[in-house]
């Protein structure tokens, strides 16, 4: 379970990141982009069509599942939750935390909560200190903390928020966060190139699975 915050110059940078992470990648990434309602399910389209990740804009109920990206909608607030059916996203609109709806916070503190020792949470470029807590509470629940390195962020304030305050095990630049992420987190032995072809297809095939897969409920 890996939980990305990310704010001012997050859209690029996400493209960057996920286009180096290969489609069976063994986790779910849930990402928080600070992005006003009605943008965010055309940006995770973008982002699906330019990796071979599962991209899609989260709905109540998503299964979290290896290889698939759940974006959070603007103006509503996402948590994980582990239930007998299986681990998944849960959408709130409570009020905005740090002036922020989505929040890394809140999002950050519910998988500390449910997946402790086995979670990770990455906080990127942004302009404010969203996240920086919730980051710390990952930290405190055993997880792995990533911090995206000041000087290559668009706006550095909420990663050197976290920095600062002791909060981030790791700082890495962005065009070594990926590499990191699939030598630490992917699949435990080496395997044989694989073509785009190859990955594309098997996107193809992953979206049919977890569309089956996918439990979803409407808004409330």
């Amino acid at each position: 379970m890996i939980a990305i915050g990310i704010s001012t110059g997050g859209p690029n940078a996400l493209q960057y990141l996920f286009s180096q992470i290969p489609g069976d990648f063994p986790a779910t990434f849930v990402v928080v982009q600070h992005m006003p309602e009605g943008f965010t399910e055309m940006f995770a389209r973008r982002l699906d069509e330019c990796c071979a990740l599962d991209v899609q804009e989260a709905k109540s109920g998503d299964l979290l599942v290896a290889g698939r990206v759940l974006v959070c909608p603007g103006n509503r607030h996402i948590m994980v939750r582990r239930m007998p059916r299986g681990d998944m996203v849960v959408l709130s609109d409570s009020p905005a935390i740090n002036g922020h709806r989505p929040s890394a916070d809140v999002l950050f503190h519910s998988v500390a909560q449910e997946f402790a020792l086995s979670s990770v949470g990455i906080l990127m470029t942004g302009m404010g200190e969203d996240g920086a807590e919730g980051l710390g509470a990952i930290k405190a629940a055993g997880g792995h903390t990533i911090a995206q390195s000041e000087e290559t962020c668009v706006v550095p304030g909420m990663p050197r928020a976290a920095i600062l305050k002791g909060y981030a095990g790791k700082v890495l630049p962005l065009d070594n966060l990926a590499a990191y992420l699939v030598s630490h987190y992917g699949a435990d032995h080496a395997r044989p190139e694989r073509s785009d072809a190859h990955d594309k297809s098997e996107k193809a095939d992953k979206a049919e699975n977890n569309e089956r897969a996918s439990v979803s409920t409407p808004r409330a």
